[in-house]
């Protein structure tokens, strides 16, 4: 791995560096999400945990502004970003509802602005963006402001423009990312969405103090996780070198598992050059299938329990078409090497953060399959790294 793309497969949630705290504190005092110990911390607003006469630790939301009553009376929200951070928003879309049973609309920034958007009362925009320049999420987040709907900011870059113009900012606090495609800013965006829908959930009396305790605990230990998951990199090192030459791959998934897969197909693409799709694997006889030839490889993301068994069906189709199948499962599925031809498993977690975890190996995929065909993993042909014109 190069120096520039050592870094980034680290942990990154929304702890800050010195650095990004020196810049906020000269530039901007918003968007510092927390977690805190409840016995140290009085609850300001009903959108900030009520605190609890024990060591429990709860989602404390204050530094971003909100009303009070306002996240409680959110009925819709709208997430609205380009690329990765797009698919950022595709998974929040399913944890967030998965948490608070409120509805979640995901937009491309470039179709937000043309498509003459309906967006309703109570309802709030969130704007996902690393650098927060990138034009089109601007220019998205100016337009739901002219339509008097309240805007929160996902971003990693203190004081850019989305941040200033946004009426309330969550900072990533991921660190400068050397790297065009990014890894370390989708991780932590992921992470500032599971907090937002628990604190969502909490103010709409959704998650009670038990279950918002488990979320967090589930959050804590993914760093842990993600280092479990790397101490087999030398396994998807060695599988991704039998397809450096590979013309087309596929990746299927339902669910959250589809969100994971329009990732792990991007960073494909981005950085080794090599075609690839993702599909929701129900969408196969719809068309999908006529591509499959004798060693395809389709990747089979099957994360969810309750979608497992329909998931492996599909990949049992593509198999007797000639595909060859990769399996990225949950620890405990080994019946998946029983129609697999090469198996990765991650560590299981609460449900709607799975992502943080099966991300991971899609990365590793991408970033081997790029080295073993001597490419530049940290600059890629015809990228830059913040899109600023359309």
């Amino acid at each position: 791995m190069s120096d520039k793309a050592a870094d980034i497969y680290h942990a990154a949630g929304t702890e800050k560096t010195n650095a990004a705290q020196d810049t906020q504190d000269t530039q901007d005092t918003r968007g510092t999400q927390d977690i805190r110990d409840a016995s140290n911390t009085e609850a300001s607003s009903e959108e900030t945990a009520t605190p609890v006469k024990n060591s429990a630790k709860v989602i404390d939301l204050s530094a971003l502004h909100f009303e009070p009553g306002f996240l409680a009376g959110l009925e819709r929200l709208y997430f609205i970003a380009c690329g990765s951070a797009y698919h950022v928003g595709m998974a929040a879309k399913y944890s967030i509802e998965k948490m608070t049973r409120v509805p979640v609309e995901v937009d491309l920034a470039s179709e937000f602005r043309y498509r003459d958007p309906i967006l309703v009362p109570n309802s709030m925009v969130i704007i996902i963006s690393q650098s927060g320049e990138t034009a089109d999420s601007l220019a998205a987040m100016r337009l739901a402001k002219e339509m008097g709907v309240p805007t929160l900011a996902v971003v990693n870059v203190i004081g850019s423009s989305i941040a200033r113009e946004a009426d309330h900012v969550m900072y990533t606090y991921a660190g400068p990312e050397i790297a065009v495609a990014t890894t370390k800013a989708y991780s932590a965006q992921l992470i500032c969405t599971y907090i937002l829908g628990i604190a969502l959930g909490i103010a709409k009396g959704r998650i009670d103090q038990e279950k918002e305790t488990a979320y967090i605990n589930a959050l804590e230990k993914l760093p842990d996780q993600i280092s479990k998951i790397l101490e087999d990199k030398e396994r998807i090192q060695w599988f991704a070198s039998k397809y450096a030459n590979a013309h087309d791959v596929f990746f299927i998934g339902r669910g959250l598992d589809y969100a994971i897969c329009l990732e792990g197909s991007l960073k494909m693409k981005e950085i080794s050059y090599i075609h690839s799709e993702a599909y929701a694997a129900g969408e196969l006889k719809h068309g999908t299938i006529s591509l499959i030839e004798d060693g395809t490889l389709v990747i089979g993301v099957m994360t969810q329990n309750d979608l497992y068994e329909k998931t492996r069906s599909n990949l049992v189709e593509v198999k007797a078409r000639g595909a060859y199948l990769m399996g990225l499962t949950n620890y405990g599925n080994y019946s998946t090497e029983d129609t697999v031809n090469f198996a990765v498993y991650v560590p299981k977690t609460e449900a709607p953060f799975t992502a943080s975890l099966a991300v991971i190996p899609l990365q590793l995929m991408g970033y081997y399959l790029s080295v073993a065909k001597g490419l530049d993993v940290d600059k890629p042909r015809n990228l830059a790294k913040s899109v600023t014109v359309e």
